[in-house]
């Protein structure tokens, strides 16, 4: 019974398959982020489509997103989310802010009959500005973009092993066939 389960042990590592490939985003030759199956990954392609989902496999210099093939060099893009961190909806939030302090100091002014020059003081222009710009600057933020290109590199990192012919009975080849001479 011992045997049997030392040869178990042993022989589960050569029919499993441990590491996957990953895609790798690199910033003048500095890696920023690592894509492995089971991200999220929002690409642009050549064909100038953006396409999100998560990546369900690498394999043979193809990356599949949702299981939809494309080719490593048919990626022409890559796209930072950061709407967890709610950039757009606190964005929103300021800007109304911004603009509420505007007519409150509007409404006060009416209220207290000053002439109508004299309804915003610089300091609620500069509030107002302050909430106004935090809150474009927010929203614009809610996604960081990676061109392909001169900046930025993607390498496809192959890191699953070559089974060797001749030791692994569960690769099958075919000899070359050579050309008849005739």
């Amino acid at each position: 019974m011992k045997k049997i389960i030392a040869a178990i042990v042993f022989l589960i590592p050569m029919i499993c398959l441990s590491q996957t490939d990953v895609l790798i985003l690199q910033k003048n030759g500095s890696n920023i982020k690592t894509y492995a199956p089971g991200q999220p990954i929002m690409i642009h392609t050549v064909y100038d489509q953006w396409l999100g989902g998560t990546l369900t496999d690498l394999k043979n210099d193809s990356v599949y997103i949702n299981n939809i093939p494309f080719h490593v060099n048919e990626i022409d893009g890559l796209r930072k989310d950061f709407s967890k961190l709610h950039l757009q909806n606190g964005g929103t939030i300021l800007i109304i802010a911004g603009v509420g302090v505007l007519a409150l100091n509007v409404i006060n002014g009416l209220y207290t009959s000053e002439p109508a020059g004299s309804w915003i003081k610089a300091s609620g222009y500069i509030t107002a500005g302050a909430f106004i710009l935090a809150g474009i600057l927010m929203r614009s933020a809610r996604y960081k973009n990676y061109p392909i290109g001169k900046k930025y590199t993607l390498h496809y990192l192959d890191l699953r092993p070559k089974s060797i012919s001749t030791g692994n009975p569960f690769n099958k080849t075919e000899p070359a066939k050579q050309p008849d001479a005739h």
